[in-house]
């Protein structure tokens, strides 16, 4: 039977475990800041943490509860880098810089570990991440980046592992081989996300759930962000609405899609079963385009992430449908009881580049994290703060990068990227 607890976010393992319930009131009235940030999410949170502890004041206004949308439903996957290729960045910008690009990725994972050391946050923070490969043509690739890591970067942390010696990550003969990276690992993280809310509510920033934006306006000031109930007058706006911004920014909207991804948790399995699955407690994801994920909770559950889908239906049977395909990577485990599924929508882009840039000199925003943003937002919290700050340059690197619009408009989109997604499952069976 599965179980869902906490109705305050949306049902799911991480919900029932999170460690704070802390509520924060809507905004009832109109108030005054330096920077209003939209979106209580990994990005709002990080620019409005980062913001505060620079001295500025700060109001953050949520449409639901924090890390209601992706924040805190996410696979808890910590990966060092982007969700794209490196050389995406090539093409905009000289060696030089995508080398700063570069620096930032393993940044982002930095940027991670000290807000938890710094803040105390409790959100079962664990290093070691597997890439691994479905198919010879996958060892080929995984073999590349570490060797154009290590001679285009000077970055040797990428081990190679061989199919005979997976057993120490994964107790599977599914995978052909692998690329393991003892600095990006996983967490949990809604919890991650609580901190965050924690450390920035004690920094000063005034936090507000339930409170939609509705219109941003030009006044002789700033800008004017309406809201449910009240509104925020500041210097600057900050937009960190990613998959759930909506009719606030239709220019930014079409340059993501929201793409589905679901997980599930098992039952306890006991720490010694747990362990027999994945010896080195590291988080798993394959090379497939439509790929699955995987790693053990501190409880010891194995969850389970995939089906990946521009659809906005939820497969039927949710449960059953993903048990099906953790099984063919753990026959093992057929005896074990499914607790929990849920999914939610990610941001992507359409090159999985990320999106940074402003809307004008005073609007700032961060979106299309791609599957990455449990690091990437912590950077694009930084950088956004850096350049309110009169510290731009990092920022405008990733303003270089441009997007192209999704075509269909607001009703073919949906179905073209579907149709793209069956090709690429296509491939996957190649």
């Amino acid at each position: 039977m599965l179980k869902f607890e906490n109705q305050a976010h949306a049902p799911s393992y991480y919900a029932a475990t999170a460690n704070d319930a802390t509520r924060h009131m809507p905004l009832d009235a109109p108030v005054s800041a330096d920077v209003c940030v939209i979106g209580g999410g990994l990005t709002g949170l990080s620019a409005a943490l980062d913001l505060a502890e620079r001295g500025y004041s700060v109001v953050l206004v949520e449409a639901s509860k924090i890390g209601w949308g992706a924040s805190g439903r996410n696979g808890g996957q910590l990966i060092a880098g982007y969700a794209c290729e490196i050389d995406t960045f090539s093409a905009y910008m000289p060696e030089e810089d995508v080398r700063r690009v570069w620096s930032m990725g393993l940044e982002s994972i930095e940027i991670v570990k000290a807000r938890v050391d710094r803040h105390r946050i409790e959100c079962d923070l664990t290093f070691g991440y597997l890439t691994a490969a479905n198919k010879p043509r996958h060892v080929d690739a995984l073999r590349a980046w570490r060797d154009a890591a290590a001679s285009r970067f000077g970055y040797r942390e990428y081990e190679y592992v061989a199919r005979d010696d997976m057993h120490r990550f994964v107790a599977s003969d599914r995978y052909a081989g692998g690329l393991y990276h003892a600095g990006s690992g996983h967490l949990h993280p809604l919890n991650y996300t609580l901190g965050l809310a924690r450390a920035a509510r004690e920094a000063g920033v005034a936090l507000h759930e339930e409170t939609s934006a509705h219109a941003i306006e030009k006044t002789a000031l700033g800008h004017r962000v309406t809201c449910t109930r009240g509104q925020v007058d500041a210097r600057y706006v900050v937009l960190a609405g990613n998959a759930y911004l909506g009719r606030l920014a239709p220019a930014l909207a079409r340059k993501i899609m929201p793409v589905a991804t679901y997980l599930i948790a098992t039952e306890p399995l006991g720490a010694a079963r747990a362990r027999a699955a994945l010896p080195a407690n590291a988080a798993i994801c394959d090379c497939n385009a439509a790929l699955d994920y995987f790693r053990l909770s501190s409880d010891n559950r194995l969850l389970w992430g995939g089906k990946a889908s521009s659809s906005t239906r939820t497969p039927r049977d949710l449960a059953t449908a993903m048990r099906r395909d953790m099984l063919k990577t753990f026959p093992q485990l057929a005896d074990v009881k499914i607790e929990y599924a849920w999914g939610g929508f990610v941001d992507a882009t359409m090159n999985r580049a990320p999106h940074f840039g402003q809307l004008e000199p005073t609007v700032y925003f961060a979106q299309g994290f791609s599957g990455h943003g449990v690091n990437v937002t912590g950077l694009a919290g930084r950088m956004i703060a850096e350049a309110i700050d009169a510290q731009a340059a990092r920022f405008d690197l990733f303003g270089r990068i441009r997007h192209r619009d999704f075509p269909g408009g607001s009703w073919l989109r949906t179905p073209m990227l579907a149709l793209a997604m069956t090709w690429h499952r296509m491939m996957d069976w190649l």
